[in-house]
Parts: structure tokens; C-alpha cells; sequence
């Protein structure tokens, strides 16, 4: 394997390494844990780097298809090799404009909010001369899994209530130029085990099949949702779920007969399973200090290079290992980069190896919302570099930069 600590020295830090072979890993485990007949949306937003969804695509057999909130999204998806007929387009907030670039792009898939996002999707279609296909995102009043994290039960931007969903049936029946195909599901991320990943399954399978029943239509597509997990920031390894596979089938043929030939085709989402712990972000030590009986680590990339998917308020339960893996930890310290805010904190009393400034240090299983779900912009600083690896293989280095263009003005 390619030393990630002489790559640092070569390339600078704050940087990633990406390691595709480990990307290619998860994404044989995961399609291995889901039945044959399954599909897998990889959602770009927890990495868009070009060779990470390149990665999606690559192989013989199954490949994931791509769901996407945004055009910058559908732009990097369509440059990486996928067809528009694979994409999801999903997000409470689409624009005319972003709907009528998506369809001139052929995505024909959106998963709708709202009655009003169904109505706009309809409309750009009807514009266009075409019809979109709309799943409807249920926000389920009831849920199996108690822990991990909640996406739905709650009022929320995300998705139809689905106690009120029926009672809506004739208005979402009767939009031009949208036609409801079936239903999308999102209840949980990160599921704390494999028992609760499931039981929120077969309640999601359970309750797809009753709406389907109450609104009269026969779904051809529904998505399912994920809520696979993996460790972020800290160390571990990403589980292989052996028991999903068998559990998911017999969920399916209860309350969908049939599925296996396509009556409705079923789908899954994965992100920060399929790309999280291929990532290590290499951070570089600039200073230590003590201030009133606490010590500080001040890093060259704080939140503005790991800001996690909720950015400032977050404090992120990192670990940290340094170039030598061996050495024992020795002090109790905050991690705290180098932006003009008290809110950029990588971690407080974190366990640390004895450090001294120019020490580089490493945070594992950062694959997952990395630079593009950071505060990638304030102070201007540079973005973090991002390397690609394939085992031996050095693939790429880059780093996105920012750039103003101007429709008024001097520059052009």
C-alpha cells in the first residue's frame, strides 16, 4: 500500500486519500447483503469526486445508479459515465430552471415533497413535451428502529405525511406531465445494528404496500431507503450484514408478489456506506497551546476542510492516529483548526499521541462528506488536496478551486 504519510509530504496537507479498491469493496459487499433483483442508488452528495463516481460505474454485473439534488450533481454524474435513465433526482427545493435541465438532460426520475413539488415537475415535463415518472417521499408517521438517526415521524421539508397522503389521492392523480410511479422512503441513517436496519425495512416494506393499497395505484418503483452503516471520523470497521439479504426477500414477496420480475422494481440508497471508509483525511500539526488548564491542537484544516454534513454546531467524535501507528496516547486535547471562529472545532478531549508542530496526523474513515459538505469557502483558504489511490497505484491529485465569474462587470 501506498505510504499515506509520504504522500503528505509529497502533496502538502490538509489532504485526502481516496483508496478505490476499498470503495470496490463496500460496494461488492453491499450488493452481495441486498437480494440479486435489488437496485442501489450511491447518493452523490456524500462524495462527488469524479473518480470516486467513476468507481460507481465501473466492473461487470451490478452497478449503482446515482441519485442526485442538484444540476452541479447531475452534471458530475452525466461526466462520470452515468446514463440519465440511472438517475434519482431528489430534494425538496427544485427550481424550474434546475427541472428543465435535468429533463433536457433525459432524467426522467424525481422524487416529489409536496403537492407543489409535484405540480412543478409536471409542469417543466409538460413544457418539455414529456412525462416524468415521481416517486412520492413518505414521511411515516411510525417507525421500527428507536435509535440511530431519524429522518422521518417529525413534521419536516422531507417528504407527504403519510397519514394525510391517502386523502390527497385525486389531486396527485391529476397533474399533467407528472405521473406518480410509486414511492420513496428514507426513515433512518446510520442504523446502530443490523436487527434495526432491518426491522425499519420490513416496516417501510410493510407500509409501501398499505399506501399503495389506499391511493389505487399500482407502484412500479420503490425505493426503500438506506440507513447502512459505517464509522465516520473515527476508527472501525464498516459492517457486512449477513442476515439482509434473506430478510429483505421475504419482506418483499409477502407484500409485494411481484417483485422479482419487476412488479414494482425495488430499490436501495447507500452514501456514506459505499465511500466512507475509503477516505483518510492527512492533517498537518501548526501549533499547541494551553489556555486555562486546557491544550489545543491547531491544526491546518478545521471545519472549513471536515465540516461533516451539519457544519458549524457539530463537534465531530474524531480519532486521530499519527504517522506512527505504534505510539501510545500521552495527552487529552481539542483538535481545532485554523479559521477565525470559536465554532471550528474537530474535536474536544480527544486522545492524542505526544504531537509537536509539524506532525502530520491522520483521521480515518473520512471518505464520507469531506470537503463538499464543508465550509469550504470562508477565509478563502485553499481547498484541501484529494488523492486517489488503487493499492499501489497513485490515480490522481486535484483540488477544487474557487472560482468567481461574473455576468456583470470587468471580468467576463
Amino acid at each position: 500500500m501506498i505510504g499515506y504519510a509520504e504522500l503528505a509530504k509529497r502533496f502538502g496537507t490538509p489532504s485526502y486519500v481516496y483508496d478505490l479498491d476499498r470503495i470496490a469493496a463496500a460496494r461488492q459487499d453491499l450488493f452481495s447483503a441486498l437480494p440479486d433483483e435489488v437496485e442501489l442508488f450511491y447518493a452523490a452528495k456524500a462524495n462527488p469526486h469524479p473518480e470516486l463516481l467513476r468507481e460507481m460505474r465501473r466492473g461487470e454485473g451490478r452497478r449503482c445508479r446515482a441519485e442526485i439534488s442538484s444540476t452541479g450533481e447531475l452534471a458530475a454524474v452525466l461526466a462520470a459515465g452515468f446514463a440519465a435513465a440511472d438517475i434519482l433526482y431528489t430534494g425538496p427545493g427544485k427550481t424550474e430552471g434546475e427541472l428543465a435541465e435535468a429533463l433536457a438532460a433525459g432524467v426522467r426520475l424525481f422524487s416529489v415533497e409536496s403537492p407543489g413539488d409535484l405540480r412543478n415537475v409536471g409542469a417543466a415535463a409538460t413544457r418539455l413535451g414529456v412525462v416524468a415518472d415521481c416517486l412520492l417521499r413518505v414521511n411515516s408517521a411510525s417507525a421500527s428502529a428507536t435509535s440511530s438517526i431519524r429522518m422521518t415521524g417529525l413534521p419536516s421539508q422531507f417528504g407527504f405525511d403519510s397519514e394525510t397522503l391517502p386523502e390527497l389521492r385525486d389531486e396527485l392523480l391529476d397533474v399533467p406531465g407528472a405521473e406518480v410511479a410509486g414511492a420513496h422512503f428514507f426513515p433512518l441513517s446510520n442504523a446502530k445494528d443490523e436487527a434495526s436496519l432491518i426491522a425499519e425495512f420490513q416496516h417501510t416494506i410493510g407500509l409501501a404496500a398499505r399506501l399503495q393499497e389506499q391511493l389505487g395505484v399500482r407502484f412500479r418503483f420503490v425505493d426503500i431507503g438506506g440507513g447502512f452503516s459505517a464509522p465516520y471520523a473515527v476508527t472501525g470497521e464498516r459492517p457486512v450484514y449477513g442476515n439482509l439479504r434473506a430478510a429483505l426477500a421475504g419482506s418483499l414477496d409477502e407484500h409485494f408478489p411481484g417483485w422479482r420480475t419487476g412488479g414494482p422494481r425495488i430499490a436501495c440508497e447507500s452514501g456514506r456506506y459505499l465511500v466512507g471508509d475509503s477516505g483518510t483525511l492527512m492533517v498537518g500539526v501548526v501549533n499547541l497551546k494551553e489556555s486555562r488548564g486546557r491544550r489545543f491542537v491547531i491544526l491546518d484544516g478545521g471545519i472549513n476542510t471536515f465540516g461533516g454534513m451539519s457544519g458549524l454546531g457539530r463537534i465531530l467524535p474524531v480519532s486521530v492516529r499519527p504517522y506512527d501507528e505504534g505510539a501510545p496516547h500521552e495527552q487529552i486535547a481539542s483538535l481545532v483548526g485554523p479559521l477565525c471562529t470559536p465554532g471550528d472545532v474537530l474535536g474536544r478531549d480527544v486522545e492524542l499521541p505526544a504531537l509537536a508542530p509539524g506532525d502530520t496526523v491522520s483521521i480515518p474513515n473520512a471518505g464520507a462528506y469531506g470537503p463538499t459538505a464543508s465550509l469550504l469557502m470562508f477565509l478563502g483558504r485553499p481547498a484541501p488536496t484529494e488523492i486517489v489511490v488503487r493499492g499501489e497505484e497513485l490515480v490522481s491529485v486535484s483540488r477544487i478551486q474557487h472560482v468567481r465569474a461574473y455576468e456583470h462587470g470587468r471580468e467576463l
